[in-house]
């Protein structure tokens, strides 16, 4: 089972204890709670499985972001090494 990280793609921070109690990144921890065991859920959340056409797009413009942010931080480190 992977662990779930810092980030994911659509949300940042998913397995910190939220109002909820439990993670909310579905698939990406396993199937797994990762919410500290204070809400007593043995690991019953119930996990969202299908997107709506709205979230699809905004993680896609999220993540197009992100790369744009990369591209631009490669292309700075070459300049700065070809000084």
């Amino acid at each position: 089972m992977s662990s779930c990280g810092d980030s994911h793609d659509d949300q940042e921070g998913c397995c910190s204890k939220e109002s909820s109690g439990g993670c909310q990144c579905g698939d990406e921890c396993g199937g797994e709670c990762h919410c500290g065991g204070g809400c007593n859920c043995e690991g019953r959340h119930f996990q969202r499985r299908f997107k709506t056409k709205a979230e699809r797009i905004a993680r896609l413009e999220s993540y197009l972001s992100e790369l744009k942010q990369e591209v631009q931080a490669v292309e700075e480190t070459l300049a700065d090494l070809r000084k």
